[in-house]
């Protein structure tokens, strides 16, 4: 690689963080990626936490070097999201890239808004994979695409706004929530633009490419157990750690709240799940085990 075209390669050692970046519309979460990593060293491993529709805007968590071994546990985290909704029309796709189809039947007054574990059809244009393929490629294919029912949470829903045939809304959900679908199920509706702001605590305010947000930092929102160097050392090699390293810092529910906007109350994802630390930072990520003990599931050392 020459030195003009990778003048803006980050160092090496920075390579291990998180970037909060605000999405603008028409691109893909794929694109994005593209973009950071022809920033960085070549081989750097590059993903993201979490995929936006090209025509939504918003929080997107960019992963790079072995943050990308880390990626379930934040895509885990709850959502937070501003959803435009027009009435008296319907979308092929559930938002304003489908074919629309006006109906001209909009509700004159309040909304029953769903709150809670909600049942819900995920859109035949998603990202579910369907015998080893997109949903979204077989339903462009014109093939037909049934998918099943899912359960998800939404902590809130609540209407902003109401301007003639548009209302907006800000929802709360877990990951795997389709707000397209939570739109669609209100009647005859598609969801014209939606905003991701928050993913757990992290914030749309806050997103700055060139302001990586360090592993350890990122993963703040999960709860820390400090080793000796023994221990660590023992965690740094994979073995399961001592029984008396199970007491949890947040006591013996695993439902205790996590971060959430709005002061939602939020499960921690996945519950159990903690951070090996010792004086020189993260060694490994945890989970307890049926017989007692802490068994490292993702090692950074």
């Amino acid at each position: 690689m020459s030195s003009d075209n990778r003048s803006n390669v980050r160092p090496r050692q920075q390579e291990d963080y998180v970037l909060l970046y605000d999405k603008p519309p028409g691109i893909t979460s794929h694109d994005v990626v593209a973009t950071v990593r022809r920033t960085l060293a070549r081989g750097t491993k590059v993903g993201h936490a979490g995929t936006l529709d090209p025509f939504a805007t918003g929080l997107l968590l960019v992963l790079v070097g072995r943050a990308t071994r880390v990626q379930r546990f934040l895509m885990a985290l709850p959502k937070t999201y501003l959803a435009t909704a027009r009435f008296g029309a319907v979308s092929t796709t559930g938002d304003p890239e489908g074919e629309i189809v006006e109906t001209g039947i909009a509700p004159p007054g309040d909304l029953a808004l769903p709150t809670g574990r909600v049942r819900q059809t995920p859109p035949a244009y998603s990202a579910i994979k369907v015998g080893g393929r997109r949903a979204y490629a077989l339903a462009r294919a014109g093939v037909e695409v049934a998918l099943p029912e899912r359960e998800v949470n939404v902590y809130r829903f609540d209407q902003q706004w109401r301007a003639a045939d548009r209302r907006g809304f800000v929802i709360e959900c877990s990951s795997g929530t389709y707000v397209r679908s939570l739109i669609a199920d209100l009647g005859d509706a598609y969801c014209e633009a939606l905003r991701r702001t928050r993913i757990g605590s992290f914030d749309v305010a806050d997103a700055d490419p060139e302001r990586p947000v360090a592993l350890q930092a990122a993963l703040s929102f999960l709860p820390e157990v400090h080793l000796d160097h023994a221990e660590a050392r023992r965690a740094g090699h994979g073995a399961t750690l001592g029984k008396k390293l199970a007491l949890f810092p947040w006591g013996e529910s695993d439902d205790s709240p996590g971060p959430a906007a709005g002061g939602a109350q939020v499960p921690y994802p996945p519950a159990g799940v903690v951070r090996l630390t010792d004086d020189d930072g993260l060694i490994a990520l945890a989970e307890p085990q049926p017989g007692g003990g802490l068994k490292p599931i993702v090692g950074f050392r």
